[in-house]
């Protein structure tokens, strides 16, 4: 199977292939991998970055200090953006046969990796596109792992010691030495940041290992059969994976050309010279609000402060260097589309122009279209709906239900899923398999791409039906015959999807005997019983649409008939997974007492922060409402409370709170929420937008901590030069901190605020309320926020008319102090 392939970086000299004795017998690519290594530092700047330069005094400045930037792909990192290049091609004797494996081989079992690269029917067309994923045996890298986690918490603590000012009190309990110490410093603090990302990947397993690869037929009527076919993949463990597509296109033509292990070593060295280090590393915070943003000069700071620090090492490299003039410097350029990183990769003397996404949310493999999938099954649905077989975790509107949120309970619920393209391309069923993950995960939830199989035939059956929950894409129409192998089959020819006679049913859970009818949480609505998806005996209509389905999917249609783009139609499905998750905690904390989708909502609901509101998760306008919407997807939410992709946002959830990255004691998406969807009236108003500033203002500061109130001590004053050295550092340092708990503050305040749904418009309501304290802390709050490098976009978006109320209101503050 095609996910379950493991591979080691290095074999015994025993066990090598065809592949490695080939790369032995050339002695002009001993040195291909180091070749690669230089060739990356070696291509010019001018190469690079091939438009006009700028100065670095025009190079917007950043609008805080703070410490190094990290690249997210540095010019140092032992890892290459490609391991391993593969080329198969079919005998009509011997069938699949994999040709060559660059720079050794990748998996013992090559003829399942020769078959998958050549998908069935592929010798008639010209050309085709699949993908699929390999997983890494990291036991080779899992001691150096180890060691980095442990120097991380070492630092960390002391760290933390040093900013309480307890720095001659640290004492290793882990048997470090001074050597340790050094090392710490050589590697310095940044190292810090970056263990969320290398945390969330590691608690899934070990990373995947994603292959793109291109099949091409030449007709040759000199050989048998009549045509020659041959397939190139390309393996790296970015799942942008389709950057590489025009370098494949070349690849395999020149392949063709010239069938030699020189060719892959030439692409090889190519592609791992592509330099992204001034690709600057964001936050999943900030990778959101990039994503929701259509500012293409969002957080340009970050690539200038990038391109500052890079221009300053040039300059402290060449310091020394007499013979080195101004002129001759490298030259840099700020990126025209904040969202793409644009590099370049030197082929054959080809530079072939490279987009790189510089957010790539979870689960999101590859170039697809959301648009194109939701079509596919929307357009038959609406001519002529069919009827479901009735099923509490799929049909939660009913038999007519809309096939998209069949499918996306489906993948919630982790049943097995197939997508069927008889007579169609693989790479169709490919991209289908990938849309489907990314629609049900939205940037939020995981594990749906470590089990699926973008592609896969009848030969490997066997060890499909041993992954749980599986999403698959094949082509052979004798998986339609087949109802006990999928729980959904989705049929891309005829836009239809079926539900198999054979699945499983829903077990019955203490959720289910809560809210069905007779239970302490069942309700009824114009006497029609909810207790089982749609009112009983209803067809889906717009008017009677408890779940919200009906509704949202007729938002969505209505984006993509209005060509709204594809961006804005994943941030409705990610806003769609979010409001699920916060009704699920919900459903919990109604059945079982409480939720591990909601860490510390007892001390918001008490209010031991005091900050005069209280109240989190979602906002309805009613009790019954809340009831109601629950209890028609009851069976919904219990199918995904026992999935990989719940377990694994409970894991995710848990992390961000150990690591300090929630704000304590207010949920600020659900006082957001009422402002924008509630009649709280003046006091009610008064009180959030108070409690929003006091958020902002507090950040960085603990409860017990005497400053916790005092927002005064943002910056180091004249009586600062009369304290010790040491009593100064530890105010700078507490001072950074604070600084960037509030930026990422503001970050949380943003992703609640998108600009699709009015911005800052409902904060900014607050400069007209009655109250002049209110009104001077909504000022503070928009002041912070412009001086924001995210907020100066929400704050240009901005009504005029609100704009004139904040400096209206600033100055009559100003008159009152003076």
């Amino acid at each position: 199977m095609a996910s379950a392939i493991s591979y080691r970086p290095t074999r015994p000299a025993s066990q090598l292939g065809r592949s490695e004795s080939d790369a032995s017998s050339h002695p002009s690519l001993k040195n291909a991998q180091a070749g690669a290594q230089q060739e990356r530092t070696s291509l010019s700047s001018r190469d690079r970055f091939p438009q006009s330069s700028l100065a670095l005094k025009n190079l917007p400045v950043p609008s805080r200090r703070q410490g190094q930037l990290r690249s997210q792909y540095p010019l140092d990192n032992p890892e290459n953006h490609v391991e391993y290049i593969l080329v198969a091609s079919f005998d009509i004797d011997r069938g699949s046969i994999m040709e060559h494996q660059y720079p050794g081989p990748i998996s013992g079992d090559e003829s399942m990796l020769a078959e998958l690269m050549l998908p069935d029917q592929a010798h008639v067309r010209s050309q085709d596109w699949t993908i699929f994923f390999l997983h890494k045996d990291t036991s080779v890298e899992d001691a150096a792992r180890e060691q980095r986690k442990k120097r991380r918490r070492r630092r960390r603590k002391k760290k933390e010691m040093g900013e309480n000012g307890n720095t001659g009190e640290w004492s290793p309990q882990d048997g470090s030495d001074e050597l340790e110490d050094i090392e710490d410093e050589l590697i310095g603090d940044e190292d810090l940041e970056s263990t969320e990302d290398e945390g969330e990947d590691e608690a899934e397993g070990p990373p995947l290992i994603y292959v793109l690869n291109l099949v091409n037929t030449k007709q040759d009527q000199t050989v048998k059969r009549g045509a020659i076919v041959k397939a190139m993949a390309i393996c790296t463990r970015h799942s942008f994976l389709h950057i590489y597509k025009p370098l494949l296109l070349l690849a395999l033509e020149e392949y063709f050309r010239a069938p030699r292990l020189e060719t892959l070593a030439s692409l090889y060295n190519a592609v791992n010279s592509m330099d992204l280090s001034l690709m600057p590393r964001l936050t999943p915070l900030e990778r959101h609000i990039l994503q929701a943003s259509d500012a293409k000069d969002m957080f340009v700071e970050k690539f200038s402060q990038m391109i500052q620090q890079r221009m300053a090492e040039d300059m402290q490299r060449n310091s020394g260097s007499s013979q080195q003039s101004n002129a001759s410097m490298p030259k840099y350029q700020l990126p025209r589309d904040t969202h793409e990183f644009e590099s370049r990769v030197l082929y054959n003397g080809i530079p072939v122009p490279i987009k790189v996404p510089v957010a790539v949310t979870p689960e999101t493999v590859g170039d697809f279209s959301l648009i194109k999938l939701i079509s596919t099954f929307s357009e038959p649905h609406k001519t002529a709906p069919q009827p479901f077989t009735v099923h509490s975790h799929l049909t939660t509107s009913g038999p007519y239900t809309h096939p998209i949120i069949v499918l996306i309970n489906a993948l919630l619920t982790q049943k097995r899923i197939i997508f069927l393209g008889h007579n169609q391309p693989s790479g169709s069923v490919a991209e289908a398999v990938l849309a489907a993950c990314a629609l049900a995960s939205g940037g939020i939830l995981k594990g749906f791409t470590r089990h699926a199989f973008p592609y896969t035939d009848l030969t490997k059956i066997d060890d499909l039906l041993k992954v749980p929950g599986f999403i698959a894409g094949v082509t052979n129409p004798a998986f339609a015959h087949k109802p006990e192998w999928w729980d959904l089959l989705c049929d891309l020819p005829t836009g239809r999807m079926k539900i198999s006679h054979k699945i499983e049913g829903a077990p019955v859970t203490e959720g289910l005997r809560y809210f069905q009818q007779g239970g302490p949480g069942a309700i009824s609505s114009n006497g029609k019983s909810y207790s089982n998806g749609a009112p009983n005996g209803s067809h889906h209509s717009g008017s009677d649409d408890p779940s919200g389905d009906t509704a949202f999917m007729e938002s969505v249609l209505s984006s993509i008939s209005n060509r709204h783009g594809e961006a804005v139609l994943r941030m409705k499905f990610r806003s769609w997974v979010h409001r699920f998750t916060l009704l699920s905690a919900t459903f919990e904390e109604i059945v079982y007492g409480a939720s591990a989708l909601h860490i510390g909502a007892s001390e918001i609901d008490e209010d031991r922060f005091g900050y005069g509101v209280s109240g989190h998760g979602l906002v309805w306008p009613d009790e019954a409402s809340r009831t109601r919407e629950i209890q028609v997807q009851v069976g919904r939410i219990e199918g995904w409370r026992q999935s990989r992709s719940y377990f694994s946002l409970v894991r995710d959830l848990a992390s961000q709170w150990e690591r300090g990255e929630s704000v304590r004691g207010i949920d600020l998406g659900f006082q957001v929420e009422r402002l924008r969807g509630l009649k709280v009236g003046e006091a009610g108003a008064g009180e959030i937008y108070r409690a929003v500033s006091r958020a902002i203002e507090r950040a960085g500061v603990e409860f017990d901590d005497p400053d916790f109130d005092n927002s005064s001590i943002d910056s180091l004053d004249e009586t600062d030069s009369d304290d010790h050295d040491e009593d100064v550092l530890i105010k700078a340092r507490r001072i950074a901190r604070r600084s960037k708990a509030r930026y990422d503050v503001i970050n949380q305040l943003l992703c609640f605020l998108p600009e699709s749904v009015g911005g800052l418009f409902y904060l900014s309501l607050g400069l007209f309320h009655k109250d002049v304290g209110v009104r001077m802390a909504v000022v503070g709050c928009l002041e912070r926020i412009m001086a924001h490098e995210a907020g100066r976009h929400f704050w240009a978006t901005l009504g005029r008319f609100a704009k004139l109320a904040f400096f209206r209101v600033k100055r009559e503050g100003e008159g009152r102090v003076t």
